[in-house]
């Protein structure tokens, strides 16, 4: 056994590869097993708690902070931004998701803007809250120069959650944590009191995995409260099992470079064409699915739908083009 260790150590001395290696190895293995950590979350929270009991009425959280939003009370809308595999924590968007959660709600001041929720936990906690693992998701997520490529543990990591999220047998907690956690931050942004006695709307707008997870937490947030739905997925990848029937319209912009969001209708055979009983195919049969193309946008990075790079055939930058696209939507009105 001493000499299998010593054999290990001296196969580490060989560099940051080998060590971003071990360290994937073990991330596999703690995905295997990391339903788990969601299944004990709800143990933790109680039945009454997340609204699973039957005939319970979901009772919203309290509201005891000063909002932050100073508006009329002409606000009906909510707008729950949900980010992609990259993301780190609920409090730290890119800069062009900041610009345009911003952006949207000045062109539509009946809604508020919800932008930390974090959608690869159930319990709305950072990785960097995370007791046992917080070192390495803080070293993958500020390392650079030889270890930039450290970041991909966080992807691997979310990647995971994204997939319980999308599995009938886990995510059904999973996604039931996420809506009480949308709840939760929309009532702190503003309170739900206030708009509960008239129509109001919440916009699920994600990137990526967050689309999947807006999709899970659609049918919950439907059931628990009385408002309109909609989902807008912003190059999304996603399962078509559940959420579509929960959701008013479900519209999918996809860049003409994004690779990725081709994955979601490869992998998953809710999302095939002759699987006509999928939610996603009723949808889509039923005219509840819209799909167009945003411009030339690839997945993620500076020429991605939140990039802030110019778009030279359209000459403004590309997040400038994906707000274009959105506002063109039919859902902005305040009824």
């Amino acid at each position: 056994m001493l000499q299998l260790i010593g054999r290990i150590l001296l196969w580490l001395r060989g560099g940051t590869l080998r060590l971003l290696i071990l360290a994937g190895f073990i991330l596999l293995i703690w995905g295997i097993i990391s339903p788990v950590g969601t299944l004990m979350w709800w143990l933790g929270q109680g039945a009454e708690t997340v609204g699973l009991k039957k005939n319970q009425p979901y009772t919203l959280p309290p509201n005891n902070a000063v909002t932050s939003v100073v508006k009329s009370s002409q606000i009906n809308c909510y707008i729950v931004y949900l980010s992609g595999v990259g993301d780190f924590s609920a409090n730290e968007l890119t800069p062009g998701e900041e610009e345009f959660l911003d952006r949207i709600v000045k062109i539509n001041p009946n809604c508020v803007a919800v932008g930390d929720v974090f959608p690869y936990s159930a319990a709305n906690k950072s990785l960097g809250g995370q007791r046992v693992l917080a070192p390495l998701w803080n070293f993958a997520n500020k390392a650079d120069g030889l270890f930039g490529i450290a970041n991909v543990l966080i992807k691997i990591r979310n990647i995971w959650r994204f997939a319980i999220s999308a599995d009938p047998r886990y995510g059904e907690v999973y996604n039931q944590g996420i809506a009480d956690a949308i709840i939760e931050r929309m009532n702190a942004k503003y309170p739900i009191a206030q708009v509960q006695n008239k129509p109001f709307k919440i916009i699920l707008a994600g990137t990526s995995g967050g689309v999947e997870v807006s999709l899970g937490a659609a049918s919950y947030l439907n059931k628990w409260l009385d408002a309109k739905i909609i989902i807008v997925s912003i190059g999304g990848v996603f399962n078509g099992r559940t959420g579509f029937s929960a959701s008013e319209h479900f519209y999918h912009l996809r860049g003409r470079r994004d690779w990725v969001e081709d994955i979601g209708g490869i992998i998953f055979p809710s999302r095939w064409l002759w699987n006509v009983g999928s939610e996603y195919n009723q949808a889509r049969l039923r005219g509840k699915y819209t799909a167009s193309i945003s411009g030339p946008h690839t997945h993620d990075g500076p020429e991605g739908y939140f990039g802030q790079e110019i778009a030279q055939e359209n000459d403004i930058t590309y997040v400038e083009l994906t707000l274009e696209e959105i506002n063109q939507l039919p859902i902005w009105s305040e009824k």
